[in-house]
């Protein structure tokens, strides 16, 4: 799982994608919450710790770097060590803005940059039902499930 906070001033990029808002997600790299789940979930998998000891967010290296080239680099990790990705299935969770018109650019996008079937990548989206800070619209969340084949 990630999350981010929404903050002005900055491009929303959510599964390798930019999202027309209002608002951005606010990190060290561009912050997409959907790649950093899965990323996440993918080095758990195999037992290669997570994002932030790969790519530590005190790195100037990491600074506002496109979460697609974290994605790539996991994905080479994890090739490494003798495994495939399976199958993706992650969920976001925001009140705003709609992302389910975007799904389908998303799991195209995530399917190009790791080299699998876009049929591979599910992607949900909810809303909290305006409960929690994603209801108040001061960030989102997102959830990733992977299965790695050796």
């Amino acid at each position: 799982m990630d999350v981010h906070r929404l903050v002005e001033g900055r491009d929303l990029w959510i599964g390798g994608i930019k999202i027309p808002y209002e608002f951005g997600l606010d990190g060290h790299s561009d912050a997409d919450v959907l790649i950093h789940a899965i990323c996440d979930a993918l080095l758990g998998a195999a037992n290669l710790r997570d994002i932030g000891y790969q790519f530590p967010d005190n790195s100037n290296e990491f600074l506002n770097i496109d979460s697609k080239i974290l994605l790539r680099r996991t994905n080479d990790l994890l090739k490494e060590k003798g495994y495939r990705i399976g199958n993706i299935d992650a969920t976001i969770a925001a009140q705003a803005p709609k992302l389910n018109p975007h799904i389908p650019t998303m799991q195209q996008t995530l399917a190009g940059v790791l080299g699998i079937s876009p049929d591979f990548i599910s992607i949900k989206a909810t809303t909290t039902e305006r409960l929690g800070f994603e209801g108040r619209k001061e960030g989102i969340t997102a959830y990733a499930v992977v299965l790695i084949e050796s």
